[in-house]
């Protein structure tokens, strides 16, 4: 008989799954966001509606550019899956009060997917608290569970001046095997 998965492992098993949809050709980033134990919204990376979108063009700007992993979001063509998770939820009318959450992260490796460690960028954190989002929970580059709660985040920002000196930072390298 099988071990039976945490609902954790579920819930990033699924976003994993979501993640395959994306039309990023660097990344396979998936979110669900989940309230009293129902997943009710999902996102991916991808350009917004109806808009051309990096695997179409044949190449991403921001590696044409030559732009680091982690800035130059404002040049991407595609939304984060945090964000689109959030605005999915928004369009839908449901709120996302006390909701958490799950991310599973992984960079483009020719066809297939290998896991990143999932961690929202600056923007998609302020999203995430103003969300009123509990927890995070995403995957290590190894598929070990990662969960963080936002209010610790908040506490951490209290005092900071500057949040590129955010003690946790998104960042993948995409030279790395």
């Amino acid at each position: 008989m099988s071990k039976k998965i945490s609902k954790e492992e579920y819930y990033l098993k699924i976003a994993q799954t979501v993640g395959i949809k994306s039309n990023c050709l660097m990344v396979g980033h998936g979110a669900i966001i989940v309230k009293d134990d129902q997943i009710i919204s999902t996102g991916y990376v991808g350009s917004p509606r109806k808009t051309l979108d990096c695997a179409k063009l044949g190449y991403c700007i921001r590696r044409k550019k030559q732009v680091k992993s982690g800035t130059g979001y404002e040049m991407c063509r595609s939304v984060h899956a945090e964000m689109n998770a959030i605005i999915n939820s928004a369009r839908a009318g449901v709120s996302l009060l006390g909701a958490d959450m799950f991310l599973s992260a992984s960079k483009r490796d020719k066809e297939d997917f290998k896991l990143v460690n999932a961690y929202p960028c600056v923007l998609c954190k302020k999203m995430i608290i103003n969300a009123g989002i509990n927890r995070f929970i995403g995957n290590d580059e190894k598929g070990e569970i990662k969960v963080y709660q936002v209010s610790d985040w908040v506490k951490d920002w209290e005092t900071l001046e500057d949040l590129e000196n955010d003690k946790d930072q998104y960042f993948i390298d995409y030279n790395k095997k």
